[in-house]
């Protein structure tokens, strides 16, 4: 989450009107994250999370996520709830952005995970993906792997101000994931960026999942291969090996991976930490003037795909054999 436009007392006031949520008592803008804008509201009916979608978020994929919170919410997954206006839409304008409002989850983040977590995260993924099996709508994952060579183009002259040799090592990166990303493997709904700030736990149980902006249909696997780079490294690059275990079988103990899934682990783990590092990077060059944001550093992804080159198998995620 973060923070790109501004909103005026007035405007959020003429953009409340339409919805039954209370009068409001406090707002304020939420600084973490990258993507949109967000804004905490609390109102005398309670409290919510208000979201100007930019950047790269498309208008046309609004309806997808709104309809995939709606549908996994109603299968009894934790996460938002989208709240509907007067007329019944969920969709509206503020400030020249589309934006809506979602209940909020009652929780934190964990900046720190453990074993437990991993595991717990693993299970959610694993329903996630079961209770999107019936979703009807369909969206094209936008940066997957023929995205990634244009993101890179836009960095290409400046990624070695950043870490030195890096556009060396991305190129080559590329040209390996291009010519051997897998295909054909299991899929459906994925969230596609379940980070630790968009996993909630109240002590040691997850009590929900936030943020589907970047939810599409893509293999499962490579979701498992987002998670396992999100939560089990350190920013020095150091993998946790038991971190990984306890989620992969975590994940396992609600859906099983299919034996083509297994042998492509090292090859989407590589593919998901180069995804990650090449949008960082184009952010960390190109943040706008006067933006409440803070960009996450590219290099935490350079150092993880260190440990991604020289992975073999699955066993080196820590999964049993």
């Amino acid at each position: 989450m973060a923070v790109y436009t501004e909103v005026s007392d007035a405007a959020l006031s003429e953009f409340l009107s339409a919805y039954d949520i209370g009068s409001l008592l406090s707002f304020k803008g939420i600084a973490e994250g990258v993507e949109n804008s967000n804004f905490f509201l609390h109102t005398t009916q309670g409290s919510y999370i208000l979201t100007l979608y930019e950047k790269r978020v498309r208008a046309g994929d609004l309806p997808f996520f709104i309809g995939l919170m709606e549908h996994l919410s109603a299968r009894g997954l934790a996460c938002p709830q989208p709240v509907r206006d007067r007329a019944g839409t969920a969709l509206g304008q503020l400030c020249g952005r589309p934006a809506a409002i979602v209940s909020f989850l009652e929780g934190v983040s964990v900046k720190t995970p453990g074993v437990g977590h991993c595991r717990e995260l693993g299970r959610a993924l694993a329903e996630l993906h079961a209770a999107g099996a019936d979703f009807g709508m369909m969206r094209a994952n936008s940066l997957s792997v023929e995205s990634w060579r244009p993101l890179f183009a836009q960095a290409e002259a400046q990624a070695d101000s950043v870490e030195p040799g890096l556009a060396e090592r991305t190129r080559a990166d590329l040209a390996l994931l291009e010519a051997s990303w897998p295909k054909n493997l299991p899929g459906g709904v994925i969230h596609a960026d379940l980070f630790t700030d968009n996993v909630f736990f109240i002590g040691d149980a997850l009590s929900g999942l936030i943020d589907f902006y970047f939810a599409c249909t893509d293999a499962f696997a490579y979701d498992l291969a987002v998670c396992l780079n999100a939560w089990c490294f350190e920013a020095d690059g150091r993998f946790h090996r038991d971190m990984a275990a306890a989620l992969i079988a975590g994940y396992e103990a609600v859906r099983p991976l299919e034996p083509a899934e297994v042998a492509a682990l090292p090859i989407l783990c590589r593919g998901a930490a180069l995804r990650f590092m090449l949008t960082r990077l184009v952010d960390w060059l190109n943040v706008p003037p006067g933006a409440l944001v803070k960009p996450k550093d590219p290099r935490e992804f350079d150092r993880r795909l260190t440990f991604h080159r020289q992975a073999r198998d699955a066993r080196d995620y820590g999964r049993q054999a």
